[in-house]
């Protein structure tokens, strides 16, 4: 954000103001220091301050039950607390000589657009389409627009989340871009809880990339504990 000059005369009893008092002035932040402060502030808890958590019993979009739901609307809002999350997946990312970069809407896809620009690449989204009836696990499919399927061919091309648990949004665009011949050669997201989605894309030879890792339980509908207690099931919109 640029702040705006001050007035001259705010300027002027500014200088006076400094010139009064004793000068104490802060170290300089060097590279060194600025890279450490960005490690320190890169865990699963600080991701979690920028995000709403609640625990409880939830169907997610992959068709699992978890007791942990997060609410990534706010995410985006303040740029700058995310810059430093979005930067270390930017580093993980570029060894991997990627020519574009895919997320699925939407906020793979604000991720997606922040690491494409500062990897100099194409950006494109996925949108997810639902079946009329749903049942069983990964049904979502998650369809590029068309202007972008001609721009695929041979193009190797990062996949990006902000958080990956079950990774339905993930699998479903990995998906829609193998098909129309795009070679995903990674899977990257700022938070990866658990192992399962993970997983998934190790065993198709994909590498992934994660900022911040922690536990998850994700259990089948018929093997859920919380359903066993008689816990109450939400069906929150939102993707895992």
């Amino acid at each position: 954000m640029t702040v705006p000059h001050a007035c001259s005369r705010v300027g002027h009893l500014d200088k006076i103001g400094r010139a009064m008092r004793p000068q104490h002035r802060a170290p300089r932040r060097t590279p060194t220091h600025r890279t450490n402060w960005m490690i320190e502030t890169i865990t699963t808890a600080a991701f979690l301050e920028l995000v709403s958590a609640r625990r409880g019993h939830f169907l997610l979009e992959s068709g699992h039950h978890g007791g942990l739901w997060l609410d990534l609307d706010p995410l985006f809002a303040d740029p700058h607390r995310l810059e430093p999350f979005v930067a270390a997946l930017t580093r993980a990312l570029r060894p991997h000589g990627v020519t574009a970069v895919c997320g699925p809407l939407q906020g793979g896809a604000f991720l997606a657009q922040l690491v494409s620009h500062a990897l100099d690449v194409e950006f494109w989204f996925t949108q997810r389409v639902m079946p009329a009836k749903p049942g069983g696990l990964y049904q979502a499919r998650y369809v590029l627009p068309s202007a972008f399927i001609r721009r695929l061919g041979g193009q190797r091309v990062a996949v990006v989340d902000d958080v990956m648990s079950a990774g339905s949004a993930l699998r479903g665009t990995y998906g829609e871009l193998n098909a129309h011949g795009a070679q995903t050669v990674v899977a990257g997201a700022l938070l990866v809880l658990g192992r399962v989605g993970a997983d998934f894309f190790v065993r198709q030879g994909v590498a992934v990339e994660a900022v911040a890792r922690d536990e998850y339980q994700l259990w089948m509908p018929a093997s859920c504990p919380l359903c066993a207690a008689g816990v109450p099931l939400e069906t929150p919109t939102a993707s895992g």
